[in-house]
């Protein structure tokens, strides 16, 4: 019998819905305020014993076989028994033993502590149990998120990078430096020609970048080619949010971000205003293909802020 999990809901909600992948920048207080009745989760094999779960949230990515099973993010704590429920689906049962967290945002990292009392160990780099265990204010969303209970806390961290031998498989997960936030990570399963991006990449779309949680454009940049380095065109790419890609749509992201990040830029340079900025329609050549939730004046909202910073207020965030 599945235990019956309850967690509140914490974070930046991000809806995976079939029709496609709306993002709603969300302050979730309780999970009375969202629904998630009508959320289903859905399975998609992407090589041998790994799968990607969609559904709301952060896509979650399932290493299952003799060892027992791996996740890489575990969404909303609403969500966990159906979590459960699909993972025992594709796993034969299973038991899930590790939750790899992939930055601290809620809806990765809403079922952390659902899922540690079932005896799974929760890993993450150094930075997400740091903003997890205090208070985050996030500006762009006129939110403040109060500190998770200590169950909800990654047992595991690492500064740089570590590998699972689990399953057959070795998983090589690596820091990449004030990209979504500081804290993410990038999960590569060498042997299967997979790779989990985490929030480095949305596909299709605007991202949210966490400016400050130490996110930056720059970062995002650096992270997406550290990640092509590393794949080919036959490579299957885990994004964050939006439908599983391939070299081509990472590329097509980290072009995209190139080109706002100069498009911004141009008018930070000229000391431009914010509303100024905004006035110009800087993004208006990508807006029709990248254009979602997100829209281009609030993407341009997370660019100014970022590239306006002074060298030093740069330094402080790293």
């Amino acid at each position: 019998m599945t235990p019956r999990l309850r967690f509140p809901v914490r974070g930046v909600v991000y809806v995976a819905l079939a029709a496609g992948v709306v993002i709603a920048a969300l302050a979730a207080r309780a999970p009375a305020q969202q629904d998630f009745s009508k959320v289903r989760i859905r399975a998609q094999s992407v090589g041998d014993s790994l799968w990607v779960l969609f559904g709301a949230g952060g896509n979650i990515g399932v290493c299952a076989g003799s060892d027992g099973v791996l996740l890489i993010d575990d969404q909303f704590a609403d969500l966990s028994a159906r979590i459960r429920a699909s993972v025992d689906s594709v796993s034969g049962g299973r038991p899930i033993r590790w939750i790899l967290n992939t930055h601290w945002h809620g809806d990765h990292t809403g079922g952390n502590a659902n899922f540690a009392a079932l005896g799974v160990t929760i890993v993450a780099h150094d930075n997400v149990r740091a903003r997890m265990e205090r208070e985050q204010i996030i500006p762009t969303l006129k939110d403040t998120i109060p500190a998770s209970p200590h169950a909800a806390l990654p047992l595991v961290t690492f500064p740089e990078s570590l590998t699972f031998h689990v399953n057959g498989q070795t998983l090589t997960c690596f820091h990449v430096n004030n990209a979504h936030t500081d804290g993410d990570v990038i999960v590569r399963f060498a042997p299967q020609d997979v790779i989990h991006m985490g929030d480095t990449f949305f596909n299709g779309f605007y991202p949210f970048i966490d400016v400050a949680s130490g996110g930056s454009v720059d970062g995002m940049i650096a992270a997406d080619d550290r990640a092509l380095g590393l794949i080919g065109p036959g490579t299957r790419v885990i994004p964050g949010h939006g439908p599983l890609g391939d070299r081509a749509s990472l590329v097509a992201f980290r072009d995209m971000l190139v080109a706002a990040r100069a498009a911004v830029l141009a008018h930070v340079r000229q000391h431009e205003t914010l509303d100024q900025v905004k006035a110009a329609k800087p993004l208006a050549a990508l807006d029709a293909k990248w254009q979602g939730a997100i829209k281009s004046d609030r993407f341009v909202e997370m660019l100014y802020d970022d590239l306006s910073r002074t060298p030093a207020q740069h330094a402080a965030r790293r």
